[in-house]
């Protein structure tokens, strides 16, 4: 890596782990976004999970409610952990940014906190792709954390990121914009269970192709 240059999303979650899920496990408004979410959706919709993670909550609570899971995540690490820890889902080590996504092949699609180590154009282009990925009448169960930054320089659980976002006026006109409709939409405030933490705006958007 040169000098300056931001570590990569893969780095950080393979230095984070498990400590990620230790970390945000206490947030009701993540689950509540799921429970919205399973409300809508047909029986064994397939739901493709932008960012999986260590695969919780969210692939274990799809699966659990008998949806077939397709988890994405840079980071070979979490990709292993979520594999172990929620083995009735798919989990493929990838970039979302480089897949040909099937028009029109999930019936649902989660991004929950994956888009912050993406630069503005980079999001703007993913949520129109997995807009085109989804079927019509399709969702989205969509995360950030809503601070008009670009590029800027922060730290992370302890280690160094560079993070660009949007407000929150800024990313829910953004979303309708890639062509969806907002259903529901919640912010508030999180504050992640780590030494080195502190509250975090959360914003959550639940949208229909």
């Amino acid at each position: 890596m040169e000098s300056g240059s931001p570590p990569t999303a893969a780095s950080v979650f393979d230095a984070v782990g498990a400590d990620y899920e230790r970390a945000f496990a206490g947030s009701a408004a993540h689950r509540a976004s799921l429970e919205q979410l399973l409300k809508l959706l047909a029986p064994h919709s397939r739901v493709l999970d932008v960012g999986s993670g260590t695969g919780r909550p969210t692939a274990e609570t799809l699966t659990g409610a008998g949806h077939e899971v397709l988890g994405i995540d840079v980071s070979p690490v979490m990709v292993d952990l979520a594999s172990r820890q929620v083995p009735e889902a798919e989990f493929r080590c990838a970039d979302v940014r480089e897949l040909a996504l099937e028009e029109g092949s999930f019936d649902a699609v989660c991004i929950y906190f994956s888009l912050l180590q993406m630069s503005r154009a980079e999001q703007t282009e993913l949520l129109r792709a997995v807009g085109r990925a989804l079927r019509p009448g399709g969702h989205l169960a969509v995360a950030t954390v809503p601070l008009d930054v670009e590029g800027v320089d922060g730290t992370f659980m302890g280690r160094p990121v560079r993070v660009s976002s949007f407000g929150e006026a800024d990313f829910t006109a953004l979303v309708a914009e890639a062509g969806f409709t907002v259903l529901e939409q919640e912010s508030g405030m999180f504050v992640p269970d780590h030494p080195e933490a502190v509250p975090e705006p959360h914003l959550f958007l639940l949208a229909r192709r």
